[in-house]
C-alpha cells in the first residue's frame, strides 16, 4: 500500500499519463483541443481506479475481517471519501488523511476493550464525529478538479 501510494504521487505529478489525467479531470475541452483522447483517458482511469478499489475490497473481506456480510462496510466509503477531500485529491494527502480518520477508529476500538463507562454506541460514533469535524474545517478550502462528475461532449 506504501508502494501505491509513492507510485501513485510519482506517476499522477511527473509523468505524461499523469499530466493528461489531471487535464481532462480539470478542463477537458482544454485536453482535447491539445489532442488528448478524453474519452480514451477517462476510461483507462476508470479502469484502473476500479482495479485497484477491487484490491481494495479483496483485501478488506479476504484479509482484515475474513468473511463476507451484509453491511460490513458500516460507512466506511464516507470516511474514504472525506479522506480523497481532506487530502486535497493527492494520493499522499488521501493517505495521511486515512492515517487520521484509521487512529480515530482504532481509538474507538481500544476504548470498548477498555470496558470505559460510555455505552458502546456513543464509542462506535467516534470515527465519525472525527470525519464530519475535519471536514467541516476542510469546506471551501479544498480544490475540486473542475470537471469532476460532468460528462464531457466533444464539438
Amino acid at each position: 500500500m506504501m508502494l501505491l501510494v509513492v507510485c501513485m504521487q510519482i506517476m499522477l505529478f511527473f509523468t505524461p499519463w499523469g499530466l493528461r489525467t489531471r487535464a481532462v479531470g480539470e478542463h477537458p475541452r482544454a485536453a482535447d483541443t491539445v489532442g488528448i483522447n478524453v474519452f480514451l483517458m477517462r476510461y483507462i482511469n476508470t479502469i484502473i481506479g476500479g482495479m485497484i478499489a477491487g484490491i481494495g475490497g479483496a483485501y478488506f473481506t479476504i484479509g482484515s475481517v475474513g468473511r463476507f456480510d451484509q453491511n460490513m462496510t458500516n460507512g466506511k466509503g464516507f470516511i474514504g471519501l472525506a479522506a480523497m477531500i481532506f487530502g486535497n485529491y493527492t494520493p499522499v494527502g488521501a493517505f495521511s488523511s486515512s492515517v487520521i480518520f484509521g487512529f480515530a477508529d482504532s481509538l474507538q476500538i481500544k476504548m470498548q476493550i477498555l470496558n470505559l463507562p460510555i455505552p458502546s454506541e456513543f464509542l462506535a460514533m467516534i470515527p465519525y464525529i472525527v470525519t464530519i469535524i475535519v471536514l467541516a474545517g476542510v469546506v471551501g478550502r479544498a480544490s475540486v478538479p473542475a470537471a469532476d462528475g460532468q460528462p464531457y461532449e466533444k464539438q
